[in-house]
């Protein structure tokens, strides 16, 4: 395997599936089953789930509600998402330990990097909801955190598109993927892959972002064996 511990950073839009809101439990079920390959391959796996799908901070501060407020209604939503990936993962037969930016028993306790640590070495799926416990950060931030505390090899950002283009090649068919970037060039090109307050984290720590297609079945494990399928920021 080309890594031994790795933080996956999914989307809650991502769990929408073809749904406009919530969790499609098909997309629940094909995450927990390309999940436990990947631990079955010897791969230690924490994870940070946003929660987008369920209620976004910033969406609540536009509409006139405090921010602070928002965000830990955001991060509410987040543990929702993780306690629902928790679920899927033990009924996939994964022993899983649920923790979190706000501690609330008895659903999970506190994130604490030694927990975390013992309980992937113990073979556990570590989910890390609560986003970093604070106002004013995203999940892309807490995904930062997290994979800095943990050591791990790389964060692997699950999205669905098969990479970093030069545009949204969802919108532009004349978009070209990059096959690497460094984060000096992503920045340069106002590539938006990852807010800036967890960009400067993974450089200033030189912590790898790997940025593929979460949503095809077997890409996980494609990503944690080195098949070059997405983009490798670094």
């Amino acid at each position: 395997m080309k890594y031994n511990r790795v933080l996956l950073k999914l989307s809650g839009e991502s769990l929408m599936g073809a749904q406009s809101y919530g969790i499609d439990p098909a997309m629940l079920e094909q995450y927990a089953k390309d999940i436990k390959e990947a631990v079955a391959h010897g791969v230690e796996v924490a994870i940070v789930i946003g929660g987008g799908n369920i209620f976004r901070g910033l969406s609540g501060a536009a509409q006139g509600m405090d921010r602070v407020q928002g965000d830990y209604m955001g991060m509410l939503a987040t543990l929702i998402n993780s306690m629902a990936l928790q679920a899927e993962l033990e009924k996939q037969g994964l022993k899983t330990e649920l923790l979190s930016g706000l501690a609330i028993e008895p659903i999970c306790k506190e994130m604490s990097r030694r927990r975390a640590i013992e309980a992937m070495k113990a073979g556990r799926v570590v989910i890390i909801g609560g986003g970093s416990g604070n106002p004013f950060f995203t999940t892309d931030t807490a995904s930062a955190l997290r994979a800095v505390e943990i050591q791990a090899d790389a964060i692997l950002k699950g999205t669905r598109v098969d990479g970093v283009y030069t545009a949204d090649p969802e919108k532009d068919p004349t978009a070209t993927k990059y096959p690497t970037l460094t984060f000096q060039e992503a920045l340069g090109k106002k590539l938006k892959i990852m807010d800036l307050t967890a960009f400067a984290l993974c450089e200033e720590n030189h912590l790898l972002i790997y940025v593929f297609d979460m949503n095809r079945p077997g890409n996980l494990l494609r990503v944690v064996s080195g098949e070059p399928i997405g983009t490798e920021v670094m």
